[in-house]
């Protein structure tokens, strides 16, 4: 089991939505995440994490979720879906195969290509959880 995060204060209200099909790397995205402070909720498949939005989707502050899985719904379908209903809500997609381009994202996504270092991943979700403000003319 992922370990409890750290009160930290410049983290987001919202939790992290991670959606990996691969058991091993679902884990380590959550440890790797709540070491950082986030709170996070797993999912192993895109359909159980769109069942959850339907319900949650106002506390989630970003959609974390890989491409290529099993299941009525894909990664690149979920980010859709969140795009859709959830304009304004930063969606993370990462795969070691596609972008977000060849797999049919229709919206702005942060991406991550894997296999990533632990670094990179902090940097994405950092920025697509505070995309920098336009410069003041």
């Amino acid at each position: 089991m992922c370990p409890t995060p750290m009160a930290d204060t410049h983290l987001p209200d919202g939790l992290i939505l991670v959606v990996e099909d691969d058991p091993l790397i679902l884990e380590f995205l959550c440890e790797i995440l709540q070491e950082e402070g986030f709170k996070v909720e797993p999912r192993a498949s895109a359909d159980a994490a769109s069942i959850y939005l339907e319900q949650h989707a106002q506390q989630v502050a970003l959609l974390l979720t890989d491409i290529t899985m099993p299941g009525t719904l894909n990664g690149a379908d979920l980010a859709n879906l969140v795009g859709d209903r959830w304009p304004d809500k930063p969606v993370m997609v990462m795969s070691g195969y596609e972008t977000p381009e060849t797999s049919g994202v229709r919206h702005p996504v942060a991406f991550i290509k894997k296999p990533w270092a632990i670094g990179k991943l902090l940097d994405c979700v950092e920025s697509a959880l505070n995309p920098k403000p336009p410069l003041p003319h």
